[in-house]
């Protein structure tokens, strides 16, 4: 999938982007057939509109883009993709109207505005170009919209062909991109590793569970990205009823998005030592799949009594959570299509993450809003600490009630990191409907954000 500005030259097209409250004064210096053109067509400056302009033999001489009022702009976020998808084929050059801040989010939205998943039926392609605005860095930005592009191509491939071992070799792919060592434990190498809550989630499917841990940098500072990936969770013996299995082939979002981030990172060349940790299973029923009532005892020695099986993912989680920790990074995020209660807390577009470390949320929020990629903060909440501690084992996987889920989820994460700086995201990852720059399917959340943290968090 290509990411790439079109090359600035004399005849790539003046595109202007008015709002509603700039079109008038826009108009009255134009000449009276300009004036004509634009008030016959109907554009009114409203976000998403687009128009070009012929000049007096017929040929096109400009093109407008709407850019709304401030109040719809505040609703939504890459607010230029959708006049680009309505333009016709050629290449623009923004010529004014473009707040100087917006220009580098509006760039990468026309990027992701070109986003395609063609893997299994031709997509009619977005034939609109944009020469980079001037200001921005061009190539760091094409490098954030590669990392977003190869996460939604992860999470668009359905599991028949996104099983744990074509996990596997999209790792092993983005690793010899970039110079990367990679290590694989499978089947029942997990068990002779300690990593058994891993072999136990994956041993009842056809496809060998296993962790992928990828290494990339000799010198900085020490980041360990961990991201579940389920390729397909049906519940296991508590199993899902189908409305709930429809969108499985997601439940590795989490590995898609650290996936992601960690393209964006060896591409640009960040100063750091990259350590990504996936654990890839599926979540299968058969005459060896573990069961409700079952205990299970982690890498890190606490023993877990599974009341659901469908509570799996934070299974996985835990042991390399608990590994990532033995090696005491200077920071590790967990990144999740974790639980639905988050879901019902935040909806879709909002990516909840828990941090005890104010540096963190700090440098994170502030990112969030440059990046047009938003975040939420929820608690790490101690009170709710006695909900995962059933007493017949040190936790339980799925506490009773209802409450909280969420929250209980991380607090249970949380235990298995003792000895490093943590932050674990419960992302949805996926657009339930089509939004500028935003197809509907598989989508990263949180990781744009959080690289354009990066450079403060870790003191780059």
């Amino acid at each position: 999938m290509s990411a790439e500005f079109a090359t600035a030259s004399d005849t790539a097209l003046p595109l202007h982007v008015l709002s509603e409250t700039d079109l008038d004064g826009w108009l009255e210096k134009q000449d009276a057939p300009v004036q004509a053109w634009v008030s016959a067509s109907g554009f009114t400056g409203g976000l998403g509109q687009a128009l070009v302009v012929p000049g007096a033999e017929g040929a096109p001489v400009m093109a407008l883009a709407g850019y709304g009022s401030a109040a719809a702009r505040r609703r939504g976020r890459f607010h230029l993709a959708g006049a680009a998808a309505r333009l016709p084929k050629g290449d623009y050059q923004i010529a004014n109207g473009l707040p100087e801040d917006q220009a580098a989010p509006e760039a990468l939205g026309w990027l992701l505005a070109g986003y395609r998943f063609a893997r299994y039926r031709d997509q009619t392609p977005l034939e609109a170009k944009l020469v980079a605005p001037e200001g921005i860095d061009a190539e760091h930005i094409a490098a954030i919209a590669r990392g977003e592009m190869l996460t939604r191509d992860l999470i668009n491939t359905p599991a028949s062909d996104m099983g744990p071992p074509d996990l596997e070799a999209a790792a092993r792919k983005l690793a010899e991109q970039h110079g990367a060592k990679i290590e694989v434990t499978t089947g029942e190498a997990l068990l002779e590793n300690n990593l058994p809550m891993i072999h136990t989630v994956g041993r009842a499917a056809d496809r060998a569970p296993r962790l992928i841990d990828m290494r990339w940098g000799d010198t900085g500072p020490r980041l360990t990205l961990v991201g579940k990936g389920v390729c397909f969770d049906t519940g296991g013996l508590n199993l899902k009823p189908g409305a709930s299995m429809g969108l499985m082939k997601k439940d590795m979002g989490g590995a898609a998005a650290v996936l992601g981030l960690a393209q964006m990172i060896m591409a640009t060349g960040l100063a750091l030592q990259l350590r990504v940790l996936i654990p890839a299973v599926e979540n299968s029923v058969a005459g060896n799949a573990f069961r409700p009532g079952d205990i299970l005892t982690s890498r890190k020695g606490l023993t877990v009594e599974i009341n659901n099986t469908d509570a799996e993912g934070r299974l996985v989680l835990a042991d390399a959570l608990a590994l990532a920790d033995e090696e005491a990074p200077d920071q590790i995020i967990s990144m999740a299509t974790l639980t639905g209660a988050a879901r019902v807390a935040v909806g879709p577009d909002l990516a909840p993450y828990y941090s005890d470390d104010d540096a963190f949320v700090s440098a994170l929020e502030n990112a969030a809003r440059r990046a047009a990629d938003p975040v939420w903060r929820m608690p790490f909440h101690d009170a709710y600490e006695t909900l995962i501690e059933p007493g017949i084992a040190d936790l339980d996987n799925a506490p009773k009630g209802g409450f909280a889920g969420s929250i209980t989820a991380a607090l249970f994460l949380r235990r298995f990191v003792t000895d490093s700086t943590y932050a674990h995201f419960d992302i949805y990852g996926w657009q339930p409907s089509d939004a500028p720059a935003r197809p509907k399917g598989g989508t990263g959340q949180g990781t744009r954000a959080l690289f354009a943290a990066l450079p403060d968090l870790l003191n780059l």
